[in-house]
C-alpha cells in the first residue's frame, strides 16, 4: 500500500518538571517534530501551569501538543489533543475522552497489544492508534516485536494512522517506520546534557528521513 511508503514523522515526550522547558529547547535544536507529547512526572499530574509554557513554545514552532491522559485540561490550555496511555478500560476512557473533547480537538489512544481494542477505538474514530510497551511488562523482548507486528499489521490494512510508542533507540525507530509506524515517539532524555539531547533527535529524525528516502 501507498501508505506503508509515506515518510514516517517524529513524534516526541516530555515530562513536565523543573528542567523540562530547557529540554524542550534542546530537542527542538535538533529537529522539529510533529507532535509533542507532555506527560506528568510519575504520581503526579499535569497541571495548566506546567503545561502553558511548553506548550506555546511547541505550538509557536507549529508543531501538535497532545496533553496524556486529561481531556479537560486539553480544553483549558487550547492544546491540540489528548492521548491516552494504556489501560484495561482503555475503550470506555477513549469514548468519555471523545464526548469532552467533541472533534474539535484530536484523541490518541495507546491499546497496548490488543487487535481488538485497536479496531473498536479506530473505527469509533480515534485520530491516531498508538502500540507500545506497557511499563509493567517484565518480557522487553517480547513485547518490543509484538509492537513490531502490530505496527506492520495496522499499517497494512486502516487508514488510521499508527503511532510507536515506547521508542528508546535510534536503530529500533527507523525499523518501525520501515514497518509502517506514520508516527514514531520517543521520550527527550533527561539528566544529560542539552547537547546530548539534540544530538539524539537529530540522529532519530536522520533515522526517519533515511527510512522514507529508502522506501
Amino acid at each position: 500500500m501507498s501508505k506503508s511508503h509515506a515518510p514516517s514523522r517524529l513524534y516526541l515526550v516530555l515530562e513536565t518538571g523543573p528542567a523540562a522547558a530547557s529540554r524542550l529547547d534542546a530537542a527542538l535544536a535538533g529537529a522539529t517534530p510533529s507532535a509533542l507529547l507532555l506527560v506528568p512526572p510519575p504520581g503526579k499530574a499535569l497541571d495548566a501551569t506546567g503545561v502553558l509554557p511548553l506548550l506555546h513554545t511547541a505550538q509557536a514552532r507549529e508543531v501538535a501538543v497532545m496533553l496524556a491522559d486529561d481531556a479537560q485540561l486539553v480544553r483549558t490550555v487550547k492544546a491540540d489533543g489528548a492521548h491516552l496511555t494504556w489501560s484495561k478500560d482503555i475503550a470506555a476512557r477513549a469514548a468519555e475522552a471523545r464526548e469532552i473533547l467533541g472533534h474539535r480537538y484530536m484523541l490518541g489512544v495507546d491499546v497496548g497489544r490488543s487487535r481488538h481494542d485497536a479496531m473498536e477505538i479506530g473505527e469509533a474514530g480515534a485520530d491516531y492508534i498508538a502500540f507500545g510497551i506497557p511499563p509493567h511488562v517484565e518480557d522487553v523482548d517480547t513485547a518490543t516485536e509484538r509492537r513490531a507486528e502490530l505496527c506492520q499489521w495496522w499499517g497494512e490494512i486502516f487508514e488510521v494512522p499508527c503511532v510507536a510508542c515506547d521508542v528508546t533507540e535510534p536503530e529500533e525507530a527507523a525499523r518501525l517506520a520501515d514497518l509502517g509506524a506514520d508516527f514514531v515517539a520517543v521520550a527527550i532524555p533527561s539528566g544529560v546534557s542539552a547537547e546530548e539531547i539534540r544530538g539524539f533527535v537529530e540522529e532519530v529524525d536522520r533515522r526517519l528521513a533515511a527510512t522514507a528516502r529508502a522506501a
